[in-house]
């Protein structure tokens, strides 16, 4: 490790942030190294900040990384000095991870520490005295298979996550192939990618495998390493999922993919109820209650087969009553897809412990480079708050200033604009606020999907938006998720949800499916200058950031060119 080179990007400092200089030579380099164990706070013009955390190094960990490739990667990109507790706490971090293990068998679940010292602290720590069932040795402890969950949750906010070897029940037995064509007849295989993110989860069937997250960026085909993580394990799946349209996107690459017969595949949703060898579920129907103090009846779906694995799409959205249900079902393999782990309740440590920790990571822009999604132009457009709105403004309370920032009319005239600029593109006008969109989409006729609209009047816009009948779609929040549009090349986006990181790379990506010719992709937002609008699109922005995605910024009457 060099003591000092100006040259280099990173300040490490003994609160562990690390500041990154953005203008450095070595930037790019440094921040993909960074994103594999630190965790981007915020990413102003020059100077990024990142922080080390417990679960940026336990995710880390599990993805195979020891603590001396975390240390030797901030060895090489700093400026000065690295703090010496800072690399002691880094590696007290890393050992930590497994330091518990959860094992099973003929005396039933153990969980075991390396050492009678730990033992004995997690034997004191309050919340475990129930969970512990029984000491049978110096170094481990009995405890109840549905204490399973409860038990890695506990631990975690301990600060020692528990490895768990306990293994998982194999389900009833699905026999199916991979097709090598399609039904349309084109050659079909999984990409190396999609391959050796499945084989990171199944780990060839051994305990170590079997439960975690995947992350790849939007377009990339996280759908794809579901269906090759099912064909290895050839058992009965259980898939959840954000909405209808999701279920029926699954349906068709499942029947497109493989050799599986429309029988074989269920829909569990608000007007269909199937429960087959392979059932897709939303989200929505699981934590579906008559009233807000009764029970949640479609949970009792996790029991009516024996599922031997259960895929959460779009895992950052996982809700309470899911999180609570999964805590029992530990005996179940379990697969997280995502394209950000960044969660808004900040749950992270949740889906650690009761899915599984992050098994892969694949960066946006390497993904980019080759190839396998879009090149993307992100860009913000500041426009003045008309002068009959300033009192209204001024005078408004932080979330009735936000909308009317948001709902700025100014906007429409410059979705016009950029509608021109990119005609002969296939346009997504995206937004939050469903009275702008109306009034936006009745300007500009165009068709527009909101949470009212109709399943069977959504899947006829989205087939008419995919086969180029009509070239501009406007859609609300139901759109953020799991639609697969891959003509897409231009979204603009004319209002958020406040500083939603996770809502923000989901817009994106819904532009970012891989393109013929130039492969580009142009995300603009509008936001109203000098307003609390503008303060919470820096937010959003945050994780396209780390992922190496910059923002020009732009006033309306300095549009950047059209390639």
């Amino acid at each position: 490790m060099t003591d000092f080179n100006p040259a280099n990007p990173l300040i490490v400092q003994g609160d562990h942030t690390i500041l990154v200089e953005v203008g450095s030579p070595r930037y790019e380099a440094a921040r993909n190294e960074l994103v594999r164990f630190a965790e981007l706070v915020k990413s102003p013009e020059h100077i990024h900040t990142y922080r080390i955390t417990p679960l940026s190094i336990w995710n880390a960990r599990a993805a195979g990384i020891p603590a001396k490739n975390i240390i030797d990667a901030l060895g090489e990109f700093t400026k000065y000095p690295i703090p010496e507790h800072v690399l002691v706490e880094i590696d007290d971090f890393a050992s930590r991870f497994g330091r518990l293990k959860l094992t099973r068998h003929d005396k039933g679940l153990l969980i075991s520490a390396d050492d009678e010292m730990l033992a004995e602290e997690i034997a004191h720590t309050p919340a475990m005295g129930d969970l512990l069932q029984r000491r049978i040795s110096k170094t481990e402890f009995q405890i109840r298979t549905f204490d399973r969950g409860r038990i890695k949750q506990e631990l975690i906010k301990a600060g020692f996550p528990a490895e768990d070897l306990a293994g998982y029940v194999e389900g009833t037995r699905v026999d199916f192939s991979v097709r090598g064509k399609t039904l349309s007849g084109a050659s079909f295989a999984f990409r190396a990618y999609q391959q050796q993110a499945a084989d990171a989860f199944h780990a060839g069937g051994a305990n170590r495998g079997g439960a975690g997250v995947i992350v790849l960026p939007c377009g990339a085909g996280k759908t794809i390493v579901g269906i090759s993580c099912m064909s290895q394990l050839q058992t009965s799946t259980l898939i959840l999922t954000t909405n209808v349209t999701a279920i029926r996107q699954w349906k068709e690459e499942l029947m497109d993919k493989t050799d599986l017969l429309d029988e074989e595949i269920g829909e569990y949703s608000g007007n269909t109820k199937e429960i087959r060898p392979i059932t897709i579920a939303t989200y929505q129907i699981m934590t579906y209650r008559p009233d807000k103090e009764g029970d949640f009846p479609h949970l009792s779906l996790f029991d009516d087969r024996n599922w031997g694995l259960i895929i959460y799409d779009e895992v950052h959205m996982l809700p309470a009553p899911v999180f609570q249900v999964t805590a029992g079902l530990q005996a179940r393999r379990r697969l997280g897809l995502t394209a950000t782990l960044v969660r808004e309740d900040g749950k992270e440590e949740d889906v650690f412990a009761l899915i599984g920790p992050k098994k892969v990571d694949v960066p946006w822009k390497e993904m980019e480079q080759q190839g396998w999604i879009a090149k993307a132009r992100c860009c913000e457009i500041r426009i003045p708050l008309p002068e009959n709105l300033r009192m209204d403004y001024a005078v408004a309370n932080k979330r009735r200033k936000f909308r009317i920032s948001s709902e700025n009319p100014a906007k429409q005239d410059l979705v016009r604009e950029i509608m021109a600029r990119h005609k002969g593109k296939q346009i997504l006008l995206i937004g939050m606020y469903i009275d702008q969109l109306k009034e936006a989409a009745k300007g500009l006729n165009i068709p527009l999907i909101t949470g009212s609209t109709s399943q069977k009047k959504r899947d006829s816009l989205y087939e008419d938006f995919k086969e180029g009948k009509i070239s501009t779609l406007a859609v609300s929040k139901v759109a953020n998720f799991a639609v697969d549009l891959p003509d897409a090349a231009v979204a603009i986006q004319i209002s958020g949800t406040f500083g939603s990181r996770q809502e923000e790379a989901q817009r994106l990506g819904r532009i970012l499916r891989p393109k013929p010719g130039e492969n580009q992709a142009h995300f603009y937002s509008l936001v109203t200058r000098d307003t609390v609008e503008q303060d919470f699109a820096l937010k959003r922005q945050l994780f396209l950031c780390e992922q190496g995605y910059e923002y020009a910024i732009r006033s309306a009457s300095s549009l950047p060119a059209v390639s």
